[in-house]
């Protein structure tokens, strides 16, 4: 390859890497609560904060407008958007089809005494993972260990669209059930539906696997949903001004297991 496109490679690769850096950044701000609903996204001082030209901003933001984080407002420019019930009955409905569907294939598949040993043994790993991050209170922990939880299930499931889709939900997922967890206690009682699920997986009961996944939503999706009519999701008016630290390449990779 001559110099010339070499350099223009790698050009290419940085911009596309810095871009999805400030749109990783501005989506964990949305999902933590650092960025609410209602506040407005200026270029100018995303780029001042992030230490990086308007091109990169401009081009995440424009992202997140596609996939409704945020939303246009005309001359005010752009600004966070909120959740509402209907979006999140949407988001659950489509999830709760797949979740179903990857616990009833992963259960089917647990058919074999070495394939149920090492399913055993890496569910007690995501549920201990769990009990640690409920011990923690952390938001950003609980919602990685509920991700991973979900996660290793589509593995199971062997179906890989299930997977590819839901990693596109996800982002969505992570800032309803961040602006739940915010206000409410809901570890405990998720962490326990989550055993129920792996006993129906490791015993190989597809029918009683997607039941329990299937339950598992209904209530997620009930108590969610409440909490949005009580308005903790709801519009606000406010300005962000306190500063965001930009992620490095390797932070981003971390978080998305790379």
């Amino acid at each position: 390859m001559p110099v010339s496109s070499e350099k223009s490679g790698r050009s290419a690769s940085q911009s596309e890497g810095l871009v999805a850096a400030v749109h990783g950044t501005i989506l964990d701000a949305i999902c933590s609560g650092m960025l609410p609903p209602g506040t407005r996204l200026g270029q100018e001082w995303l780029a001042e904060r992030f230490g990086v030209s308007r091109q990169p901003v401009a081009q995440a933001l424009a992202l997140m407008k596609a996939q409704g984080f945020v939303v246009d407002v005309g001359r005010r420019g752009l600004m966070v958007n909120s959740l509402t019930s209907d979006y999140v009955t949407s988001m659950y409905e489509v999830r709760g089809a797949l979740d179903a569907l990857a616990a009833k294939l992963a259960a089917a598949n647990c058919q074999t005494t070495k394939l149920k040993a090492a399913a055993r043994a890496e569910f007690d790993r995501l549920l201990g993972a769990g009990e640690a991050a409920i011990g923690s209170k952390s938001v950003t922990e609980l919602i990685a260990a509920d991700v991973a939880f979900h996660s290793y299930i589509y593995t199971l499931s062997k179906n890989s669209v299930i997977g590819e889709t839901m990693e596109l939900l996800w982002s969505r997922m992570r800032w309803v059930m961040s602006a739940y967890l915010r206000e409410h206690d809901w570890a405990k009682s998720t962490w326990g539906e989550h055993r129920r699920i792996v006993e129906a997986i490791l015993a190989a009961d597809p029918q009683a696997a997607a039941t329990a996944m299937d339950a598992h939503l209904v209530l997620a999706i009930d108590l969610i949903e409440g909490s949005i009519g009580d308005g903790i999701a709801k519009p606000g008016a406010t300005q962000f001004h306190a500063p965001i630290s930009l992620k490095s390449g390797r932070e981003m990779s971390r978080q998305n297991g790379n």
